[in-house]
């Protein structure tokens, strides 16, 4: 009798483990999914799935994430920041919605704004290097408006030119 309520627990056991497995799965296979939708240009349909997601699981961090990719991708810049800017509220600890903040503002040509963004994605994760690449086109942004400034305070400044030239050259 003990020997059959063992196999019977080990059983449940299984299936219980079999019905996590299938559910991680499916989570997965719902993120691939999406993003498959996504690289096809498909951003009205990702668009659904991810509210369909959200709506049984609306505090999923990577799937509120993705809403925010494509609210950027489809040009809902507003809703977009709102998505990203929420996300750094309730997870602090995540660097990549800072990071979408920051790629947004700079749309916007708001480079301070990008900055800020970027150094906080930058103090939550040192090693993040799109954090650092991005942060870096901002500041040469930022240099080349303030050659262009001096220029046109001091058009006969060959070093600003020379300066702007090479800054210039690394934004395109």
């Amino acid at each position: 009798m003990k020997h059959g309520s063992v196999k019977s627990f080990q059983f449940i056991r299984l299936m219980a483990l079999a019905a996590v497995l299938s559910a991680s799965a499916s989570h997965a296979d719902e993120y691939s999914d999406v993003s498959q939708l996504m690289r096809a240009g498909k951003l009205a349909e990702a668009q659904a799935r991810v509210d369909r997601h959200l709506a049984a699981k609306p505090r999923d961090p990577q799937m509120r994430f993705i809403k925010g990719v494509i609210q950027r991708d489809s040009g809902q810049l507003e809703d977009a920041m709102a998505t990203f800017t929420q996300l750094t509220e309730d997870h602090p600890e995540l660097p990549e919605p800072y990071n979408n903040l920051a790629v947004i503002h700079a749309s916007l040509s708001q480079f301070d704004k990008a900055r800020a963004a970027l150094e906080m994605a930058i103090r939550i994760n040192p090693s993040y290097a799109t954090a650092h690449e991005n942060l870096g086109d901002v500041y040469a942004k930022l240099a080349s408006q303030a050659y262009n400034k001096a220029l046109q305070i001091d058009g006969r400044n060959t070093a600003v030119k020379s300066k702007l030239a090479v800054i210039s050259g690394q934004c395109q």
